[in-house]
């Protein structure tokens, strides 16, 4: 979590209250935090939204890079605002032209993400962008396509931080910033 001025405890519980907490999905044992509802509610929306461009305003960046498919919907908000480019982060087979590919394990399975090959050029600035951080596998796979697609890191940001799972600690040296927290 960052330490913002209009960042307060009641925010950040009322923007938590509006997150759906869904039992053994997508398997047994998992708790999965439903951003959904956060999204459908107009004003919890602008909330977040606000809250996270505010957290990355001291950043200066040539893309925002959005993790599929939440990360979609934070990140053009974000590019946009900050008149920066806008990449995807896809699941295998969804790109049309060549790619770059990062295989990396999950909480409850392994994955793979793919971006154009040509989507950032050499010395680009970059901030990565999904709704949540869980143990950091696909944030920081996400990182290892951008640099070697030659673009720097300038950090990640993520609407909701599920701080027991160690995610950002996976994600150093780079700077993690998180909206709600969950223990």
């Amino acid at each position: 979590m960052i330490a913002m001025t209009k960042l307060s405890p009641e925010r950040i519980e009322a923007l938590r209250s509006k997150i759906r907490s869904v039992p053994d999905f997508p398997k047994p044992g998992i708790l999965f935090r439903d951003i959904s509802t956060l999204l459908a509610d107009r004003d919890a929306l602008r909330e977040a939204m606000e809250l996270l461009g505010e957290a990355s305003s001291d950043w200066t960046f040539d893309k925002v890079v959005g993790i599929e498919s939440r990360g979609f919907l934070i990140g053009p908000t974000l590019a946009y605002e900050e008149g920066a480019g806008f990449v995807l982060a896809r699941k295998p087979g969804k790109l049309p032209a060549r790619v770059e590919r990062a295989e990396f394990k999950l909480e409850y399975g392994t994955d793979a993400l793919e971006m154009h090959a040509d989507a950032i050029r050499k010395g680009e600035s970059c901030l990565i962008v999904d709704d949540l951080l869980a143990t950091g596998g696909t944030a920081k796979a996400v990182g290892e396509l951008v640099q070697r697609l030659g673009g720097t890191i300038v950090g990640f940001l993520f609407l909701v931080e599920l701080k027991g799972l160690g995610g950002r600690k996976k994600l150093a040296p780079w700077p993690v910033r998180s909206i709600i927290p969950f223990d």
